[in-house]
């Protein structure tokens, strides 16, 4: 990737002259099933000029409470573009239940805003979006008169794990958002993908938010290596959070929930957490915070040696803290 990166033809991407970012697009829109594509620096950029394309200021998007594009960007949709955050819980299998997002949607009157568009996140905590729910929420929008956006940052993980191509997943979206980093392993950068016109829309958000760049092939070349080299390998990280998720289980203090595609999340009390936390990272291992719980990924950079250290330290805190 590094190699792909030092020997990339560039040229200047705010004009639209860079090959290597052209390819890269080109391959994407190709490959998720759209008319086109616009690489943008990160993931966050990328789901709030699709919303900033879809929706008007004063417009609202339905969305999950815990939703990343909700709760995890900065309130851009609302500071950038005055567009009203909507938002629901989610089921526990990640979906938002339609007949909950048709209650929510405003009447055609001025004390309301206009609901224009749902969003969904597509793996949601690394749990898949059956694909049945996909095609429902697909007609639902479509009944409603509504947009479909799909922040769908890790998107192939839920293809390898439904064992279907990715545009079997993206069909019928008006939008879809892929990040080219976490399980792909690029440096940076995203891809937003929807119809001509919609992309044309969406690169002049772009600039607006600040995403222009320059010789932007440097960064794209790992893009193509990530999209053309390290989709199938993500069934890997999948077996091992399979098996930190089994290692695990074995501890009777700590409550387990997964394997989630590439995550493990772990539930114990606060105070016993962050002793943990402080714990395993001595020892090279980082855990994640989430609102209540722990969170624990793979990726292309743990292997399967990996996972019996992680254990095998895991168990050692909670002899040593019985012991104690």
């Amino acid at each position: 990737m590094r190699a792909a990166m030092a020997q990339a033809e560039v040229g200047d991407d705010v004009y639209g002259e860079d090959p290597t970012v052209n390819r890269l697009q080109s391959m994407s829109c190709e490959r998720l099933g759209f008319e086109a594509a616009l690489f943008v620096p990160s993931g966050t950029q990328s789901n709030l000029c699709a919303l900033l394309t879809h929706c008007r200021r004063g417009d609202e998007y339905v969305v999950g409470q815990m939703a990343h594009t909700y709760r995890y960007e900065g309130g851009g949709a609302a500071i950038v573009g005055g567009i009203q955050p909507q938002p629901l819980e989610f089921e526990t299998d990640g979906t938002l239940d339609l007949d909950k997002v048709a209650a929510v949607i405003k009447p055609d009157d001025p004390h309301f805003t206009k609901t224009r568009l749902l969003c969904l996140e597509n793996t949601q905590w690394g749990k898949t979006l059956p694909l049945d729910y996909l095609q429902r929420a697909v007609s639902f929008v479509r009944s409603k008169g509504l947009f479909l956006h799909l922040d769908g940052a890790r998107i192939f993980n839920a293809s390898v794990a439904h064992n279907v191509d990715v545009s079997d997943i993206t069909r019928g979206f008006d939008s879809v958002s892929v990040c080219l980093s976490k399980g792909l392993g690029a440096p940076v950068g995203s891809v937003l993908c929807g119809s001509k016109d919609f992309i044309e829309q969406a690169h002049r958000w772009r600039k607006v938010v600040g995403g222009g760049m320059r010789q932007a092939g440097i960064v794209a070349a790992a893009g193509i290596v990530a999209l053309e080299e390290q989709v199938d390998r993500l069934a890997q990280d999948h077996a091992h959070a399979a098996a930190l998720a089994d290692g695990l289980t074995n501890i009777d203090e700590l409550s387990v929930d997964g394997p989630h595609t590439n995550m493990v999340f772990l539930t114990l009390s606060p105070a016993v957490a962050q002793d943990l936390k402080a714990y395993v990272r001595k020892r090279g291992i980082i855990v994640g915070p989430t609102a209540d719980r722990l969170r624990m990924v793979t990726h292309l950079d743990v292997c399967t040696e990996d996972i019996t250290t992680v254990v095998n330290v895991f168990k050692a805190f909670f002899a040593a803290r019985n012991a104690a």
